[in-house]
């Protein structure tokens, strides 16, 4: 699978669009790394805390983005190639310069306002994640600006792919299982943790050169061996760990692809495991499937972990649980919705299969 096309910009501007319909708004203005590569397909290569960057997606009409200058040639390699979706972006400068000034870093709500008002929406009511940070100070700038907050709103926009999104997942997943197969190769007593990470994800990318050659495949493996296994995101102290007789091992091996996450775990034992290990593996193992029969179309997120969870009651292992049965995925590994009750702010959010 390619670089996402102009038929996912087109899918998601159609969401976009009846989104704005149904609360009044002339634009949508995304001001995140995450929403920003969702609307425009840019991989974002700053922090944007210290390089703000806005994409803004009109109801009638093209995009228009603002970006810094330590983008230029990136920004420019995307529209050679055709895989950024907004032609017309505004670039800031880093610093002074004599010629061919640009607006300055300590400039750049001016530039934005300015942009909006030659855009026709000086006095237009705009969508945005947060009117705080970056958008601050628009409102004393632009008065008649309305910005209206609806974070909410816009996570639902990303809920459902499209078969072209769904085409990466699946490519991005078949890799992660490739990638598993040879982490249970390379499991063995006394191989460090770290090294093995290194290793399988170095195995991985080359593999992935092979399979999507000038695309964009980021890879990240972590392995979790014995007690810290129990710490779903390790315990502090990964450096020198070890394999060893006898542990539980979990790890994550997560590929994201043109800008689709897709997360891959695995439970391994290493030698037999304990009556204890193997009891609470196969309760683990019901629950997920319990977990998974209960995602079908119309049923509330919520029951995937309900589903899940009833089990874990039944074996009597209910005080053990302290994580969530899962959640979304998309352009960031942890996405809305999550299986959470309540958690979406809509308890009427259904999963989608």
């Amino acid at each position: 699978m390619a670089f996402l096309t102009r038929n996912t910009f087109d899918y998601r501007c159609r969401l976009m669009r009846r989104m704005m319909d149904a609360n009044a708004l002339d634009a949508l203005a995304f001001i995140s790394s995450d929403f920003f590569q969702w609307a425009t397909n840019f991989h974002v290569d700053v922090q944007t805390w210290e390089r703000p960057i806005a994409v803004i997606v009109p109801r009638e009409g093209d995009a228009f983005a603002i970006m810094n200058e330590l983008s230029t040639h990136h920004l420019r390699g995307t529209l050679e190639r055709g895989t950024m979706w907004v032609g017309a972006v505004t670039v800031y400068s880093e610093h002074p310069r004599l010629g061919q000034r640009a607006p300055l870093r300590s400039q750049w709500a001016e530039a934005l306002v300015d942009l909006v008002r030659q855009r026709g929406f000086g006095a237009a009511r705009i969508g945005v994640e947060t009117a705080g940070g970056p958008l601050a100070r628009t409102a004393s700038l632009l008065p008649e600006l309305k910005l209206v907050p609806c974070l909410r709103e816009m996570r639902e926009l990303r809920f459902v792919k499209c078969g072209e999104e769904l085409a990466v997942h699946r490519d991005a997943g078949v890799l992660s299982d490739w990638g598993q197969a040879r982490y249970l190769e390379n499991i063995r007593p006394g191989r460090r943790l770290q090294e093995l990470d290194f290793t399988l994800a170095a195995m991985i990318s080359e593999e992935a050169a092979r399979r999507f050659p000038g695309e964009n495949a980021e890879v990240r493996c972590m392995t979790l061996s014995g007690p810290a296994s129990a710490s779903p995101h390790g315990d502090g102290m990964p450096t020198g760990a070890t394999i060893e007789k006898g542990h539980g091992v979990v790890n994550i091996c997560n590929v994201r692809l043109n800008g689709m996450m897709t997360e891959n775990e695995r439970t391994f034992f290493v030698g037999k495991p304990t009556n204890e290990q193997a009891a609470l593996y196969e309760t683990a193992r019901a629950a997920n499937e319990a977990g998974a029969a209960a995602a079908v179309a119309g049923n509330p997120v919520s029951a995937i972990d309900a589903a899940a969870q009833a089990v874990i009651e039944k074996a009597g292992l209910g005080d053990r649980i302290l994580h969530r049965t899962g959640h979304g995925m998309g352009v960031q590994g942890h996405e809305y919705p999550t299986t959470c009750h309540g958690c979406n702010n809509d308890n009427n959010s259904t999963a989608s299969v």
